[in-house]
């Protein structure tokens, strides 16, 4: 079993910077491919980043592609999303996943790609 905790949300204003942690214990982090997903009140969830077990290969969708970087520290069984130039309709909670690669590619752009969920960060984006 997976264990996954997020922390790093909270309120900022538009076009500031947050960076979100997605922190594990116990099971070797590097054998899992992580994603990042949101979901704002009455909107499904929504693929955020994708990162492969070695880093070399992550994934944004058009929303977020060069403002948000996500990468991950071996060391520190870490997976980070730094998020730019936030935006109002940035708003939502953010989770992060994870799920066991034997190939460093993504694991996916939904949801049911990834086994493990933790329990989210609330990140709001006040104009």
């Amino acid at each position: 079993q997976v264990q996954l905790v997020e922390s790093g949300g909270g309120l900022v204003q538009a076009g500031d910077s947050l960076r979100l942690s997605c922190a594990t214990s116990g099971r070797t982090f590097s054998s899992y491919a992580v994603g990042w997903f949101r979901q704002a009140p009455g909107k499904e969830r929504e693929f955020v980043a994708a990162i492969s077990r070695s880093g070399a290969n992550t994934y944004y969708p058009p929303s977020v592609k060069g403002r948000f970087t996500i990468s991950r520290d071996s060391d520190k069984n870490t997976v980070y999303l730094q998020m730019n130039s936030l935006k109002p309709e940035d708003t939502a909670n953010y989770y992060c996943a994870a799920d066991y690669r034997n190939t460093d590619y993504i694991a996916g752009i939904a949801p049911h790609h990834y086994d493990y969920w933790g329990r989210g960060t609330q990140v709001t984006v006040s104009s």
